[in-house]
């Protein structure tokens, strides 16, 4: 098998077709990042089973549904046209237009999925745009004198109303474009984000109502409408002058890039707090040595990274904007997941495209199809090459390279830098539909109830992604309020939140612990290299030996039942004589791969250096 494969050509359709991108003045908000690797029914990709949405165990309340279904933004719209009408009919009445004007500005915020949606007003900004209006000519209605500044004020309260769906669309058309390019120098932050402006444009009416309403001076008016005409002015010049700044700048990236020389690429597509796949890959990639460049295709995820990196960060949105920066230095593109968008860029030949993987574990995405596009994928051990056969996916051998995990090198095998018995309770996600729903937060109270009850200090890690189940969001918020209670009452230093999940690496959280509780989760896998003991939950109803054929790792581990009746059981054996240790040191090696502990991740490294290195091979050769 060569590095210049023919399937990178028989996918570049597939590309187009499973990741359409957005042209110029689509809302980013519209993009989601599909992961191919997500089954479907155990089968396939399912087209709706975006990362970035939220789990089909998710529950959504009825007025949510009609958000989602598009229905109370033309209700909203009904409403503040009845308040108009009212008004219009009956000059006396005002409660009841002033109700129907409030209740239309305010329903269309009510439909976010999240709370943090809410109070980010993502999405909010360009709606809302008839009850605002309303509201500007309910303070021309409430009035029997109508002065020059009031009638200025409306015009130019409802004219930065009425254009902000547009400045809005050519606010996020100027999109971020790139960061620690030499001799590019291009703003990628906005001066007045599009939130702000909203936010501006829904108070100007508001207050232009209320200074009417107490009989101000007429010059008193005008000072909301300036503030508005002036908002909505900004944002959009501002926007105008960024996207011609890029346009630009576009003209002298390919020379800029050639100048840097980067022999790798990092190709990352995901939605944001998604972060920690580069961050566990970055510091390896940057040991290879070799310059390189990171490339976002989602501009809501630049700011993360540019965070993380003086490497060169470009966003690169649309397929035709990554012909550009293949330059003649760059011999490899490695992803860390199966975003469909990789599909954009495993098109070109005469790159190695290598597939590193944010985790390995025995879930469905761990053995997809999807893997047969790349040239090569690095896993950790032979336990990932015969997962594929296990689930009948053919592969051929060739597209394996064994690496191990360069993250757990700095694993302390067999000890803890706990002074007390120390449990590690890491759940992973709810996943993206239910068949690869393994989370076992649903019996996570009475796992660190146990816990608690036999003197272990917790530190609880839930997975970026908990919050985008509710239920389990739920039961994380309980996990976390009976931790803070026992801290209080005991004293120990349980860690949890940020304190766990920020503060802590991983390998931090590993260190510590004397004992993990997990499920089916790339954690465990990795947790395997310290030989330390750990449990893991089977929240799919199967039996110890139906779920170890299923996920071979838990012939390692002790295995809890989906509704945690043997959980004394359990931790009577992991806190005691611990019959599965000498299991453990040899599902290790399987899972890891056999190498010099004290130089692990050089083979990683090796092996990189070896791709990034070669010469190119021309297109067509």
């Amino acid at each position: 098998m060569t590095l210049m494969s023919d399937r990178m050509l028989q996918v570049s359709d597939v590309g187009e077709a499973t990741a359409p991108v957005a042209p110029e003045g689509t809302a980013v908000d519209e993009m989601t990042a599909v992961d191919l690797s997500t089954p479907s029914n155990g089968t396939e990709a399912a087209p709706g089973a975006a990362v970035a949405g939220r789990a089909a165990t998710d529950t959504v309340s009825p007025l949510q549904w009609l958000s989602g279904a598009g229905a109370t933004r033309p209700i909203a719209d009904a409403l503040g046209v009845a308040a108009v009408a009212v008004a219009i009919a009956s000059p006396s009445a005002r409660a009841l237009p002033l109700v129907l004007a409030g209740v239309a500005v305010v329903l269309p915020l009510l439909g976010p999925a999240t709370l943090r949606e809410l109070v980010h007003l993502r999405g909010a900004p360009g709606t809302q745009t008839v009850g605002r209006t309303s509201l500007v000519l309910l303070s021309l209605l409430f009035v029997t004198t109508r002065s020059w500044p009031l009638w200025v004020a409306t015009a130019l309260i409802a004219a930065a109303v009425l254009v902000e769906p547009f400045v809005n669309r050519l606010a996020r058309t100027a999109i971020p474009y790139a960061a620690n390019v030499p001799g590019i120098r291009v703003r990628n932050r906005a001066l007045l984000a599009e939130e702000r402006m909203f936010v501006i444009n829904l108070t100007a009416p508001i207050a232009l109502l209320a200074l009417v309403s107490v009989g101000v001076g007429a010059g008193w008016l005008l000072i909301p409408a300036i503030a508005a005409a002036a908002a909505t002015t900004l944002a959009a010049i501002d926007a105008a002058l960024r996207i011609h700044a890029r346009r630009k700048a576009e003209l002298l990236l390919g020379t800029a890039l050639a100048e840097c020389g980067p022999r790798f690429a990092l190709h990352w597509d995901a939605p944001p707090g998604t972060d920690y796949q580069v961050t566990m890959w970055l510091p390896f990639l940057e040991r290879i040595g070799e310059p390189f460049m990171i490339v976002v295709r989602n501009p809501r995820t630049f700011a993360e990274i540019t965070a993380l990196t003086d490497a060169p960060v470009l966003v690169r949105r649309d397929p035709r904007d990554l012909d550009l920066i293949v330059v003649p230095s760059l011999t490899t593109v490695f992803y860390v997941n199966n975003a469909a968008r990789n599909t954009h860029f495993v098109r070109f030949p005469g790159l190695a495209h290598v597939q590193l993987n944010h985790g390995e574990s025995d879930k469905a995405p761990s053995y997809s199809p999807v893997f047969r596009m790349y040239d090569r994928d690095f896993v950790a051990g032979q336990a990932a090459i015969d997962r594929f056969a296990r689930n009948g996916v053919d592969v051929s051998p060739d597209l394996f390279t064994v690496v191990g995990r360069p993250q757990v090198e700095s694993v302390d095998i067999r000890t803890t830098t706990s002074l007390e018995p120390t449990a590690l309770y890491a759940p992973t996600w709810g996943g993206a539909n239910t068949d690869s729903d393994y989370c076992s937060l649903p019996i996570g109270v009475a796992v660190v109830t146990a816990l608690i009850e036999r003197g272990y200090t917790v530190v609880y890690r839930p997975h970026p992604y908990t919050r985008r189940n509710r239920e389990h969001a739920r039961e994380s918020d309980r996990i976390a309020a009976l931790l803070a209670a026992d801290v209080k009452e005991s004293g120990r230093a349980h860690r949890y939140g940020a304190a766990a999940s920020r503060t802590m690496s991983l390998t931090d959280c590993f260190n510590a612990a004397d004992i993990l509780i997990s499920d089916v989760s790339s954690v465990v896998p990795d947790f395997l290299y310290s030989e330390k003991p750990f449990a893991i939950a089977a929240m799919q109803g199967e039996s110890r030996d139906e779920f170890a054929r299923d996920f071979p790792v838990a012939e390692a581990g002790y295995v809890i039942d989906q509704f945690a009746t043997n959980l004394d059981e359990v931790l009577d054996a992991i806190t005691g004589r611990d019959p599965l240790a000498a299991r453990r040191t040899e599902l290790k090696s399987y899972f890891l791969g056999d190498f010099d502990p004290q130089h692990y991740a050089d083979v990683f490294l090796t092996e990189a250096r070896g791709i990034v290195q070669r010469t190119r091979v021309p297109a067509g050769a």
